[in-house]
């Protein structure tokens, strides 16, 4: 239980290194042309507009409308591997899993954009991977012995936690001065004119 719990976990882990790749060429190409720090100001107010936002609204958007025919074929190909039991199926399991949809994972995903480096936007996305790996377990080993008010009272407590990395964001944006929370933007902007490019 220990391995197959591992490999499907790793392979959640792998998911969300290639989706920060990705995220992170997007957020580097925004960061070169000198969006850097409006860009973390939009996120910011884009995650708190995603928790306080009536859902009712957001259903009538239709956002994730064309993604439906995508996540449609991966809980297809999820179905089949579900039957299997081998080691290989266990890390397919967790690998296609990465690609559903969640709510956390978009917000995560709008982090690794404004991380502005390739390296970094996959890190942090790992690092949030692992960061739902004890939650997601003890929901597998434990789920049927936490009361459901317990429940109630996590699933509650992650929209506070949303807004609260929302705010963080945008202080990050603003460039205030104050370390690691808001850093100065000064190193941020691109200089367009050639009399401060040294050349040899």
């Amino acid at each position: 239980m220990f391995w197959q719990t591992f490999l499907y976990h790793a392979g959640r882990l792998f998911t969300y290194g290639l989706i920060g790749v990705l995220f992170g060429i997007i957020g580097k190409g925004l960061y070169l042309s000198g969006f850097q720090q409006r860009l973390s100001i939009v996120i910011g107010i884009l995650m708190i507009l995603t928790v306080v936002t009536p859902s009712t609204i957001l259903n009538k958007l239709n956002i994730t409308k064309p993604l439906y025919s995508s996540i449609g074929k991966v809980k297809f190909k999820l179905g089949l591997y579900l039957k299997k039991k081998s080691n290989k199926a266990i890390f397919t399991i967790g690998f296609l899993n990465g690609f559903l949809p969640c709510g956390l994972v978009y917000m995560a995903v709008l982090g690794a954009i404004s991380s502005g480096d390739i390296t970094t936007s996959a890190f942090y996305m790992i690092l949030f991977g692992a960061g739902t790996i004890p939650m997601m377990t003890g929901a597998v080993f434990l789920g049927n012995f936490l009361k459901l008010s317990i429940r109630n009272k996590i699933q509650k407590a992650i929209p506070i936690f949303v807004i609260i990395i929302g705010l963080l964001f945008i202080l990050r944006g603003m460039g205030l001065g104050i370390p690691y929370i808001s850093p100065s933007d000064a190193k941020l902007h691109l200089s367009n004119n050639p009399n401060t490019c040294i050349t040899k």
